[in-house]
């Protein structure tokens, strides 16, 4: 037993010098998104790319091997579930990853990565697909050779890259759970645009001046539970989260003087990543328990705080007075059941991050549809803003302007990020899910979210989900927690009985 600790001990000591180094091109990479100059770029790939190289140099030293082989052989680890086989099976996992892509591929991932979102920022501006697709095909191509280095026996190049982000998970799978969701989705918009109530959407775009918003958004992230002392919110493009490791976990949002939702909602979601992150075991930094199961569960406890929570009436019933003490000439006339309609108003929009809980799947399945095709080789590059459009006019009867509300609207693909969008609407199904057994568990989570006490369901999210880490497998967790598999109709129930109540259907 004391050869298998002290072996056990340096895995996880190496696993933590390389976790180490990914977390310092995680603060560079958060730097470059929201405090960088411009003109930074150029130096800042050179030191991302050296990074990354290095970080994959650790990860895949041939110590790393060699201990993991040693204790795969011990007796004595534990039962299967136990903190020690999950570590050991994690860094197998990404051990076995990681050695498939070579040093090369890794840097220049990381190099062009850096460029590209900087590329990015400037077409978005400009509305330019142009000038962003030759980043865009170089990134492609660099997706495709590394789908081709990991393998994906007898699937699809797709799914190399989608187990990244959810492990165990295939496109062939994702599309089983989709479609029964989009057809129910598809009905429920259907309904609601024959409905003759329709909410008054000016109040949200009265002026909301930024110094008040930032107030209020922040003082919502700490009542819900983000950790102010071990994390901060700034501005940058896109929202996101970043977790470096224990005690620091940043995330960023924008803002828009003349649309609330934009940032509240914005600030919402990422805070829901943010207690996440924060929930991870500390000690447990660099291993498979210290890490997120997967980006849906990730995204699971974003959608549950943002939407399951935060467009909740009784959460209006706690914050309104505060948010109409913040903008008295904005909200002064205004009764929370008109806001509260306002802000659940449902209908087809072109961007993404600001869609409705309706009709915001039906943009993860735009996208995950357009990058199987880029990933085949099936839509070329050049043709997205085509594919785009014409997807967009299918899904939700709308022309797009301009390229900026279209396909350059996301930053994923100028990230390298193919196979993350299914994540999203995975998570909204997953939160679905996990919601009904907090209720079950914590009896009535409207009257304390009405109250602002929301401590129970954290220290329930904390319990149920966040201390596990990667101890089980997104499908295993969901069937633990909620006592049943995955499945889009608990996310349909609570969309039809909370819009059939607003739209009188």
């Amino acid at each position: 037993m004391a050869h298998t600790d002290h072996l056990y001990s340096e895995l996880v000591r190496l696993l933590r010098e390389a976790a180490l180094i990914g977390s310092c091109g995680s603060v560079l990479s958060w730097d470059e998104q929201t405090f960088m100059p411009g003109h930074g770029a150029a130096f800042r790939a050179d030191q991302l790319g050296l990074l990354a190289g290095l970080a994959h140099e650790r990860a895949t030293s041939p110590g790393i091997g060699e201990l993991l082989s040693e204790l795969e052989r011990s007796s004595d680890l534990g039962d299967a579930d136990s903190d020690r086989v999950v570590n050991i099976r994690e860094a197998r996992r990404s051990f076995d990853r990681q050695t498939k892509l070579p040093r090369r591929l890794v840097e220049e991932l990381s190099h062009t990565t850096t460029l590209s979102q900087q590329a990015w920022v400037s077409a978005r501006e400009d509305s330019d697909f142009a000038a962003f697709l030759p980043w865009l095909e170089k990134m492609i191509g660099l997706k495709r050779e590394e789908a081709a280095a990991v393998g994906y026996g007898d699937g699809v190049p797709y799914d190399a890259l989608l187990d990244d982000y959810e492990p165990g998970m295939t496109a062939a799978e994702v599309q089983r759970v989709f479609t029964p969701l989009r057809d129910e989705l598809v009905k429920l918009v259907a309904a609601i645009q024959h409905s003759s109530r329709r909410p008054n959407l000016e109040i949200l775009s009265r002026h909301y001046p930024k110094t008040p918003q930032i107030v209020l958004a922040e003082g919502a992230s700490k009542a819900i539970g983000f950790d102010f002392e071990s994390g901060r919110i700034d501005e940058s493009a896109h929202p996101f989260c970043s977790g470096f490791g224990p005690g620091d976990c940043r995330l960023t949002t924008r803002y828009n003087d003349h649309h609330f939702n934009s940032a509240f909602f914005g600030v919402l979601h990422e805070s829901g990543h943010g207690i996440y992150e924060q929930g991870l075991p500390r000690d447990s930094f660099g291993t498979g328990i210290g890490q997120a199961a997967s980006l849906g569960i990730h995204e699971s406890q974003s959608r549950l705080w943002e939407n399951f929570i935060g467009r909740s009436r009784s959460f209006w019933q706690y914050l309104f007075p505060t948010a109409r003490s913040a903008f008295p000439k904005a909200l002064g006339d205004v009764s929370l059941d008109e806001f509260c309609f306002a802000i659940n108003d449902v209908r087809p929009s072109l961007i993404r991050v600001e869609a409705d809980e309706v009709t915001y799947n039906l943009h993860i399945m735009l996208r995950f549809e357009i990058e199987q095709d880029l990933v085949s080789g099936k839509l070329k590059p050049a043709d997205v803003p085509v594919a785009w459009n014409e997807k967009v006019t299918q899904y939700f009867g709308l022309a797009v302007p301009g390229d900026a509300n279209g396909c350059l609207q996301d930053i994923h693909w100028s990230a390298g990020l193919l196979g993350y969008f299914p994540t999203y609407a995975l998570g909204n199904m997953y939160a679905a899910q996990f919601y009904n057994a907090a209720k079950r568990d914590l009896g009535n989570v409207d009257d304390l979210c009405s109250r602002g006490d929301f401590k129970p369901l954290k220290a329930w999210l904390n319990e149920k989900i966040h201390r596990h880490g990667k101890r089980y497998r997104a499908s295993r967790l969901v069937e633990i927690v909620t006592g049943e598999s995955l499945s889009h109709l608990p996310l349909i129930a609570h969309l039809r009985g909370k819009y059939s109540e607003l739209y009188g259907l």
